[in-house]
């Protein structure tokens, strides 16, 4: 997925030359970027970092990496955070001295709340003041840079020398990946970078300062959770990010079928397949009064996960009955920052253990195995439960099917339906989801199995996240699967150069408007605001729909080379729409938008 003739153009520049050896500092930072393999950059380009730019594509001949191209440094963040969550591997994100990286702070932001590695570069300076030019170098540079994304990256540098910069890019590639991941930024001074080399700097192998292995759980702490599951009556699973390793999932599987507990899927990741007949996502309201022992792995939220919400009043009320066990497998003490109060209210965990999920869970699992393989008694009461367990959750399936059937000829197009003529079409293709959900329904409607169908949920709360997110992971694994994207109109308005990005690069992905015309998360609260002030709720709508005039989304896309259709307003029109754009991403491998126009919910 690139542009050819920029990589031809370059690749015969350097097969022409040869390879030279490193003459500048900014070609040492390309040799590390190649001895980790990076393999893009995405950027917006800026002065500040002209030597790096010169040095990715006349030293380094484009490649390893790539410069992905992006009109606002929000995108290029994005970009590079969808491609470490589809691949678990960094890409870089270069943004312009202060004005870039302040741009691209919210969607530093996201990457941290969603544990996503990123490597963001920046430029500054010159430091030296003799070498600055008046106004523009004076009024772009800070001290020290990375004050403005301290609170949530989790590490910053600015080496001052060129050996400087080597330790730096490898600690910081170090931590980056080391679990729980999430982005750095390193900030090189323009002066060294466009600095000649005076002798060689030396790089070493990169392999011996790799990140550390992962943490297992206390035995004991283990055994205790292990003998807590068994003994309970009415035990929960509920996970949020287990799926950031796609290989816990087998094991968090196994762990729920040896004692037969129901799972609920938080969804974070794709942590259980909902085709599993112990899947009991969505029906939390039902399982959690219940319960006796609550086994939380990787949940970013624990008082979101178990309470439900007045959202008038904005007070949380825990389902939980008074005596109800809870464990929690997790990270989470590793990442609090003071600055944003991402870590929630403080929760009572009875026994809190930290580990990587990927090493706790199948440990558990054998624990869990081993303990109750010879208990008859253990056996007779899991497999009441279990059928129990298998009930509901055809039930719930049947239930959303009937609902999804019922609401299939609305106007505007239900979610429901769009999911449903969504899901006939891609799903004898090798499809992944890269962004949102319709609200839920594909979850509930399509088939999510093991094979890691959904990329992850949206956790920094912002707008303008989803295209640049999808065009990252349709970069990484747009080359051999179907990568969908979910995309609210909103958002979209937030960032819809991005689009132009993902035709230039040919980044094959198909973007399915979920297009209803209203910030209507807003409108609602808007809803909320005027019933319970005893004011005209008719007024809801101002200052949150985007009509009069409606957004041409087709109209929008093709004009930055995007093929599209729309918008429908037809629920008939919506299959034959998608068939067209679904056959134009795999036989051209571009990109392409249907608008559809929506209910709100």
């Amino acid at each position: 997925m690139s542009n050819g003739h920029d990589v031809q153009a370059v690749s015969r520049a350097a097969v022409a030359t040869g390879r030279p050896r490193s003459e500048y500092g900014s070609d040492v930072i390309v040799d590390l970027m190649k001895a980790y393999e990076i393999e893009y950059a995405a950027l917006n380009p800026g002065a500040t970092f002209r030597g790096l730019h010169d040095s990715i594509v006349n030293y380094g001949g484009n490649t390893m990496p790539q410069i992905i191209l992006c009109n606002h440094e929000e995108i290029a963040v994005a970009v590079a955070q969808g491609y470490g969550k589809a691949t678990g591997r960094p890409m870089a994100a270069i943004v312009h001295n202060i004005v870039g990286l302040l741009h691209a702070a919210m969607a530093i932001y996201t990457a941290w709340l969603d544990r996503a590695p990123v490597l963001v570069m920046g430029g500054t300076g010159p430091m030296a003041v003799e070498t600055r030019r008046p106004w523009i170098d004076w009024i772009h540079t800070a001290l020290v840079q990375g004050n403005a994304i301290r609170d949530y990256v989790k590490w910053d540098d600015q080496p001052a020398s060129l050996q400087g910069i080597v330790e730096s890019f490898i600690r910081g590639y170090r931590i980056a990946t080391t679990e729980p991941q999430g982005p750095i930024y390193l900030c090189w001074d323009a002066a060294l970078q466009e600095q000649r080399l005076e002798s060689p700097v030396a790089i070493p192998d990169v392999k011996r300062y790799a990140p550390p292995s992962l943490a297992q759980a206390d035995p004991s702490a283990l055994e205790t959770a292990a003998r807590w599951l068994i003994e309970a009556e009415n035990p929960v699973i509920l996970a949020d990010y287990v799926g950031r390793n796609p290989a816990a999932v087998p094991s968090l599987v196994r762990l729920a079928e040896n004692l037969a507990i129901p799972v609920v899927d938080l969804g974070s990741r794709l942590n259980f397949p909902n085709t599993h007949p112990l899947d009991l996502t969505g029906a939390e309201a039902d399982l959690l009064p219940n319960a006796d022992v609550v086994l939380a792995l990787d949940v970013f939220d624990i008082e979101k996960a178990i309470s439900t919400v007045d959202r008038t009043a904005r007070i949380p009320r825990s389902q939980l009955k008074s005596g109800t066990r809870l464990i929690h497998i997790s990270f989470n003490d590793f990442m609090v920052r003071s600055w944003a109060q991402e870590q929630g209210r403080l929760q009572p965990i009875d026994l809190p253990i930290a580990a990587d999920t990927s090493l706790a869970i199948p440990a558990l699992a054998d624990l869990c195995g081993k303990a109750v393989e010879r208990d008859g008694a253990f056996r007779t009461r899991a497999d009441r439960r279990r059928k129990a367990l298998e009930q509901t959750h055809r039930a719930l399936r049947d239930k959303w099917r009937a609902a999804a059937e019922r609401a299939g000829n609305e106007r505007p197009i239900s979610l429901a339906r769009l999911a449903t003529d969504l899901w006939d079409v891609i799903k004898d293709e090798d499809w992944v989801l890269v962004n949102r959900n319709l609200r839920g329904w594909t979850r509930r409607l399509w088939d999510w199995t093991t094979t890691t169908p959904y990329v992850g949920a949206h956790m920094g709360g912002g707008v303008g996240y989803g295209i640049g997110h999808s065009v990252g992971a349709a970069l990484a694994l747009g080359k051999t699967r179907l990568c969908v994207d979910i995309q609210p109109d909103g958002d979209l308005l937030y960032t819809p150069s991005a689009l132009w990005t993902a035709a230039h690069h040919r980044i094959p992905l198909l973007i399915v408007m979920h297009n209803n015309r209203s910030y209507f998360n807003d409108e609602e609260h808007q809803i909320l605001m005027a019933k319970a002030r005893g004011r005209p709720v008719e007024n809801a709508h101002i200052g949150q729909r985007m009509d009069n005039p409606a957004v041409d989304f087709a109209a929008m896309a093709k004009s930055f080379g995007i093929e599209a259709w729309g918008p429908i307003e037809e629920p008939g029109e919506i299959r034959p729409a998608l068939e067209r754009a679904a056959r134009y991403v795999l036989k051209e491998r571009k990109a392409a938008l249907v608008d559809v126009f929506t209910q709100f919910r």
